[in-house]
């Protein structure tokens, strides 16, 4: 399972033109998923993820997690194209990324997990939806994680 975490002063979601998902200050998170992820996978990430310190404190200095923000949000985005692999040619392959019947109760199982450790409810985007995502990269700050190559 891979994660690229978009610290964020706004983000939004949109499909066909209609809002979907919006928050201020907060995480954007993108999820990409293998047949190779667990239920282990899932709890390691998302105790990284509410856990990780890039929100300045009251020096500047990134030491705060999301929960320390008294307005902020997360928003959750499917995007099996994080699961690419380009080794080969200039076509992107992405047979690592698992189909719609794996991938999809553990991006709901992923959601539900944040949402328990965040203690507000997490926003998503729709599973396998053309979405268009809109953001105000904050920083910039953004981290990949990998739940596989755990550095």
């Amino acid at each position: 399972m891979r994660i690229v975490i978009q610290r964020v002063r706004h983000a939004a979601v949109s499909i066909a033109g209609r809002t979907c998902a919006s928050i201020g200050s907060g995480m954007l998170i993108l999820l990409g998923v293998e047949d190779a992820d667990t239920d282990a996978d899932i709890e390691w990430l998302c105790r990284k993820t509410i856990a990780l310190r890039i929100f300045d404190d009251n020096d500047g200095v990134m030491n705060l997690p999301v929960t320390s923000l008294h307005d902020g949000g997360i928003i959750v985005v499917s995007q099996f194209t994080l699961m690419a692999s380009t080794r080969k040619g200039n076509r992107p392959s992405y047979i690592r990324a698992s189909r719609p019947e794996v991938a999809l109760p553990l991006y709901n199982r992923f959601v539900e997990r944040l949402s328990e450790l965040y203690g507000h409810p997490v926003q998503t985007g729709v599973f396998g939806a053309d979405m268009q995502v809109s953001l105000l990269n904050d920083g910039p700050v953004t981290i990949i994680i990998d739940s596989h190559d755990r550095q």
